[in-house]
């Protein structure tokens, strides 16, 4: 199995003043390594952490650059879920055994990237 080192860097500026925080997540050595290219259709599209052995601990969710539609993060069809960025990555961790969580999107979202580590 690969190791994923997932890792989120803030960097806050104004003027001359700069601070920097940099968040390692535990690496995961049973990490499913996947990275996919999908098209989100108009409406609810669940999502599947893969399979086949390995433990994802962490999803990070690339929209397109330029993307315009909405996408909202949700348990279940439903739920009201939390309105995402339409264009800034989006890392979450995962607790483990992870289930099927989804994507509400306004319309089809060509290009949007999934890598579950």
């Amino acid at each position: 199995m690969p190791t994923s080192n997932r890792r989120i860097v803030i960097a806050l500026t104004e003027g001359a003043n700069l601070s920097t925080q940099a968040h390692e997540a535990a690496a995961n050595t049973d990490s499913p390594a996947d990275n996919d290219l999908v098209t989100l259709t108009s409406g609810f599209n669940l999502l599947t952490p893969p399979t086949g052995g390995s433990t994802p601990t962490g999803v990070t969710i690339i929209p397109p650059v330029g993307n315009v539609e909405s996408i909202t993060l949700k348990g279940i069809t439903g739920d009201t879920g939390v309105l995402l960025h339409p264009t800034d990555p989006s890392s979450f961790g995962l607790g483990s055994p992870t289930g099927t969580f989804g994507l509400t999107v306004s319309d089809d979202i060509e290009g949007v990237r999934i890598v579950w580590t």
